[in-house]
């Protein structure tokens, strides 16, 4: 064979500069985003207007307390810099799976030590949360039926959501485990499973070697400063399920196929119950079962969603009540002082921080179609969300349900049999500003 033809068939490697240069113009733009946003929370803080947030874009407050605690989260992140791209790489399939859930679950509780043990106990405890209704709530059927026209009286996030969250810790109550310390391993559990289930779905749809790229920024992720901490991370990891079967469905044939969009689709069911912007991640089985052609998983998933919410209808809460009676608390408080236009930036500027620079560069980088099909989906599920003007801030936390869907987007930044340099210098960017949101933000969560 000539020089000249092995020349044309050798392999094409684009300079280093050519790589930093595809770099640099998402990464302007990530920080020109987080910097448009924190510019327009203080603007609107300084002219006034009573929004809260005084880490703006962030809810809490700046407080920086860097401690010897930290130790616990830098060994988390340092082994999963290090080690996390090979691993992803050789690990036979489901023990990576369950690594990826374990190494989230890890993650998230270092962070969360940073504040101390008390903090992961006494985050379920806020008077602004769901335990502190249990202790007063006579039977389900009582606290449905009048859900609606009592709202004013729950605390916020009681009117902020559904009746699904205090109808569990009733149940768990019944079994002396509505404690605590039992609702917080919830909350961190469900983390773990969302990553789990992302991974699963991943596989399914875009092939093995693209969700074993993206799993070590599914798990490294900055989102996880508020999974250990926050009831969404439990929501998140309920609706990851609910999609990751339908998806699958959407794969399967027979009886094994409407087994799947019939789990997915009670899975959603519960979700729709634990927090009225779930049902947006429906985009991602949908769009999923567009592209493959196959409608019979929705329409079956659709007749299992139905299953959970008509047993709350039986009880006395509709739906569509519901989220109408939280529309009109949130406008009657301070979803009616932030104004719209600059919630719309600031939002995207607060999911940029939890996604982190990573993503933002894999997200310019990514050209796998099937990938897109579940990075788009929550992309979409996201703006439409946004646009809603029902999430006017703290959506570190209200969008924890969509973020690890986006961070698939991760698998873009490597070859899963190349160098793993890249990669790593890129985990270690997620990993360092999670650090330093978490000791220099004090969130209410």
């Amino acid at each position: 064979m000539s020089v000249a033809v092995r020349a044309l068939r050798a392999p094409v490697r684009a300079p280093a500069h050519a790589l930093t240069g595809t770099a640099f113009l998402p990464l302007a733009l990530w920080c020109a985003l987080v910097l448009t946003g924190h510019v327009l929370i203080r603007t609107l803080r300084s002219a006034g207007h009573d929004i809260g947030l005084r880490a703006p874009p962030l809810a809490g407050v700046v407080d920086w307390r860097p401690s010897l605690r930290l130790a616990a989260a830098l060994l988390v992140a340092g082994i999963v810099v290090l080690i996390g791209p090979t691993l992803s790489a050789t690990l036979p399939w489901r023990r990576l799976v369950l690594l990826a859930a374990a190494g989230a679950i890890a993650w998230a509780v270092a962070l969360a030590l940073v504040d101390g043990v008390d903090r992961l106990a006494s985050a379920p405890q806020s008077p602004a949360g769901y335990l502190v209704v249990v202790d007063g709530l006579g039977s389900p059927s009582a606290f449905l039926s009048t859900f609606i026209d009592r709202i004013r009286s729950y605390p916020v996030h009681v009117q902020g959501h559904p009746p699904g969250m205090v109808t569990l810790l009733w149940a768990l109550d019944r079994v002396a485990l509505a404690r605590p310390g039992v609702v917080a391993a919830l909350y961190i559990a469900g983390g773990g499973a969302a990553v789990a289930a992302v991974l699963v779905a991943a596989r399914d749809v875009a092939g093995e070697s693209w969700a074993r790229r993206a799993a070590p920024f599914v798990v490294l992720a900055p989102a996880a400063v508020w999974v250990a901490t926050s009831t969404d991370a439990l929501f998140a990891g309920v609706a990851a399920w609910a999609v990751a079967l339908v998806v699958l469905a959407t794969g399967a044939a027979g009886r094994r196929g409407d087994a799947l969009a019939l789990g997915g689709g009670v899975l959603f069911g519960a979700a729709m119950l634990l927090s009225y912007g779930l049902v947006l991640l429906a985009l991602i089985p949908i769009a999923v079962s567009w592209r493959r052609r196959r409608i019979r998983p929705l329409v079956v998933a659709t007749i299992g969603g139905a299953v959970i919410p008509l047993v709350f209808l039986a009880g006395g809460f509709w739906w569509l009540d519901g989220l109408e009676a939280t529309r009109e608390r949130y406008f009657a408080g301070v979803g009616g002082r932030r104004p719209y236009g600059a919630f719309l930036i600031a939002n995207l500027a607060v999911l940029a921080l939890a996604t982190g620079p990573a993503i933002a560069v894999a997200l310019a980088r990514l050209r796998d179609r099937a990938g897109w099909l579940l990075v788009g989906g929550a992309l979409a599920a996201i703006a439409v969300a946004d646009l809603s003007g029902m999430s006017k801030g703290e959506v570190e936390r209200i969008w924890l349900p969509f973020v690890p869907w986006v961070l698939l987007a991760g698998a873009a930044l490597g070859s899963a049999a190349g160098s793993r340099v890249g990669v790593r210098t890129w985990l270690g960017a997620q990993a360092f500003l999670a650090l330093v949101i978490q000791t220099l933000v004090r969130s209410p969560w």
